[in-house]
């Protein structure tokens, strides 16, 4: 005979509690990543009694949708007073108001989010196609202090603040951001699995185009989706400026690959993969005026990346580890240097045997100039001899195979 003590008891129904809440998703489906924007600092607009609408392409589709808001960098709480999920309308900025429908969380139609803490809304019955468009509101109520935010967003938000107009066609006033603000991850109901991109600028798609899902990642979702087969979503977990080593707080770069890991990876519902490609900021910025105490040995840049996947492993994903692609000649002073491409060379040579990762992806290969491979191929540069255009990062995520997500 089992014996059940006052807390077990409680352990129980707190279990039931939660699995009523998760909501009916069918026998063969469970919740996989389907959008993503990882956090970085409270660097955003002081917001009060405003509402966003962001808008995001998700990857895989799915039964079921939910949300989860972010204020896990914040240092003051966040109270969402009304949320709404809805597909997006023919203006720029608007819905389809006969789409909208209301998030909850815990069945109330508002919460608080203390700092440190994200928030996962009820699923709602929505059935969402591989890479449909979905419109996200949120009305703040209170005063937020700087707003946590996901700085290149490479896509147009927009802000009232003429108090609750989540469920409005158009907002009244509004103006516009780049950035991505207290919003970090679209989940869905579906049969399948996650791959998470881990990375710095190049995986969050800087010079891919605003507004044009042009990212290496948006274009492997676009392959994943054609090719059929169980439901694989992509989600992007770069921060522009983000190393492996050290979190540059002062830069908005977001904390440490090491240091947001867990909750940039393995809180990801269904995550399978983890592709990362990180370490050529941990290069640069080490030449960065006020970061040259912070300088690192490629020892120390494969030690970092050694400790990603065994964590990944830990967790029961397979890793796969990218090539850091050609800088020689950026704009960026005091980026580039003979030491940093030596140190870029060892990093690359550790990928390449395959002796830590479960695949290598070689994006080094596809951007390089085959008559310089210390510079990117001109065709692929966006000019700053540091970042693929959108060009390059379609012709990375052509490379790679999709074969490692099955």
């Amino acid at each position: 005979m089992i014996r059940c003590n006052a807390i077990g008891r409680s352990w129980l129904a707190a279990t039931v509690l939660l699995a009523a809440l998760a909501g009916p998703a069918s026998a063969q489906d469970s919740w996989i990543g389907s959008w993503g924007a990882s956090p970085a600092f409270p660097v955003g607009p002081e917001l009060n009694n405003a509402t966003i609408r962001q808008l995001v392409r998700i990857s895989a589709g799915g039964s079921q949708v939910r949300v989860r808001f972010t204020n896990e960098t914040g240092t003051q709480p966040v109270v969402i007073g009304a949320a709404t999920i809805a597909r997006p309308g023919n203006a720029p900025g608007s819905i389809d108001p006969a789409s909208s429908k209301a998030l909850t969380f815990g069945g109330a139609t508002s919460i608080t989010v203390p700092p440190g803490a994200p928030a996962i809304s009820d699923p709602i019955d929505l059935s969402v196609s591989p890479l449909d468009s979905l419109s996200i509101s949120l009305f703040v109520s209170r005063w937020t202090g700087p707003s946590v935010v996901h700085p290149l967003g490479v896509q147009t938000a927009w802000i009232s603040i003429k108090g609750d107009s989540t469920t409005a066609p158009t907002l009244p006033d509004a103006t516009e951001s780049t950035m991505r603000l207290l919003l970090s991850r679209v989940e869905v109901a579906a049969a399948g699995g996650t791959v998470v991109t881990l990375g710095d600028s190049i995986t969050d798609g800087y010079g891919s185009g605003d507004n044009s899902n042009r990212r290496w990642p948006d274009i492997l979702a676009e392959r994943l989706a054609k090719a059929g087969g169980p439901a694989v979503g992509v989600v992007n977990s770069g921060i522009s400026g983000n190393r492996i080593l050290h979190d540059l707080p002062e830069q908005m770069f977001g904390p440490s690959a090491l240091s947001r890991f867990d909750r940039d990876v393995l809180s990801v519902p269904g995550v399978r993969w983890v592709v990362i490609m990180e370490g050529i900021n941990d290069i640069g910025h080490s030449g960065s005026a006020g970061l040259t105490e912070q300088a690192v040995s490629a020892d120390e840049i494969i030690g970092g990346l050694r400790q990603l996947v065994a964590r990944a492993h830990g967790a029961g994903l397979k890793a796969y580890c990218a090539t850091l692609t050609p800088y020689e000649g950026t704009v960026f002073a005091n980026y580039y240097s003979a030491a940093g491409e030596t140190k870029r060379q060892a990093v690359n040579q550790w990928i390449r045997t395959g002796k830590g990762c479960d695949a290598v992806i070689d994006f080094d290969s596809v951007v390089r100039d085959a008559a310089q491979p210390s510079k990117l191929k001109a065709e692929f540069d966006v000019g700053d001899r540091l970042h693929p255009n959108a060009a390059g990062y379609e012709a990375m995520a052509n490379s790679v195979d999709l074969g490692l997500f099955k």
